[in-house]
């Protein structure tokens, strides 16, 4: 389906340029630009002249990178659907948090009509890990509710109404104080593996997380163990490794656990092909394609 929707977008606004679909590719050594979620294990042999490689989603961890050439520019994919999308499931994330919704779902279920006092939002702590395009437009949204925000990245960042903390020696300033934890960090080998119990013993005690990063970065045997401890409250989780998840995994059926199948943003097949010719006019221009992948790190 999205091929066809690229396939028709691309014959409208850039009809000079041959759209093919896997597997016509017609002739390989006349490949200039590919488009793909996981490309093939033997792309130099198989398209010699390829001179971008674009990826389908806002993710590039799904890529070997050792199996690329090393000079082939990687751009992944930064599209307004994905920023929408992604804004709304965090926003709905955490306000379902702050005004403390699975409580009561779990009061509904024993017939316990008991009021909860209500929080201001002011009181609320919310940090985000990673300012990139999504992290700061999930805080652009989050600040005019009046939460208490804040944000870590590895470089530092300026965002407007938002307390910047970067590099990993003020990580743990930030997780001290986020009452709620959004991940939204790419899947580095730095990150892998980084919502573990040592992170979430320096929250404070009762902290919700919400992770719409990648499933690698979760330690799953201790998210539930500060679940069953109190050390974190609440969890919801878009996305978990692998997926789906097995039937019998504890996820499915922890009372503190909103789980959802990885559709807090998806990509949008027209737009998402409008950025590619935008990045494809901006390569044969010379200029900077949005989304350029720095290999050094990570995304």
């Amino acid at each position: 389906m999205r091929g066809l929707v690229w396939a028709d977008v691309f014959a409208q606004r850039m009809p000079d340029l041959a759209f093919r679909q896997w597997p016509d590719v017609g002739d390989p050594a006349r490949v200039r630009f590919l488009a793909a979620w996981e490309p093939p294990h033997d792309l130099a042999q198989r398209f010699p002249n390829l001179q971008v490689l674009f990826s389908t989603g806002a993710g590039i961890d799904q890529f070997d990178f050792a199996a690329l050439p090393s000079a082939l520019p990687v751009v992944r994919m930064i599209e307004p659907g994905i920023v929408q999308g992604m804004v709304e499931y965090v926003i709905w994330a955490v306000l379902d948090l702050h005004r403390e919704m699975p409580q009561y779902q779990r009061q509904q279920a024993q017939g316990d009509w008991t009021p909860r006092p209500v929080r201001p939002a002011r009181e609320r702590r919310v940090g985000v890990l990673g300012l990139g395009s999504l992290g700061q437009a999930v805080l652009a949204r989050l600040v005019p509710f009046g939460f208490d925000c804040a944000g870590w990245s590895r470089s530092r960042r300026d965002v407007p109404g938002v307390r910047c903390f970067a590099g990993d020696g003020e990580l743990a300033a930030l997780l001290e104080r986020s009452d709620i934890l959004v991940c939204l960090l790419p899947l580095t080998e730095a990150t892998r593996g980084c919502l573990n119990a040592s992170l979430f013993d320096r929250l404070p005690r009762g902290a919700a997380l919400v992770h719409v990063g990648r499933g690698a970065q979760l330690v799953e045997r201790d998210l539930l163990a500060a679940l069953d401890d109190g050390r974190v409250g609440e969890a919801v989780i878009d996305v978990t490794e692998p997926e789906p998840l097995p039937p019998l995994h504890p996820f499915w059926r922890h009372p503190r656990i909103r789980l959802t199948p990885h559709i807090a943003s998806m990509t949008a097949p027209e737009s998402a092909a409008e950025v590619v010719i935008e990045n494809l006019r901006r390569f044969e221009a010379g200029e900077p394609m949005h989304g350029l992948v720095d290999r050094a790190r990570g995304y």
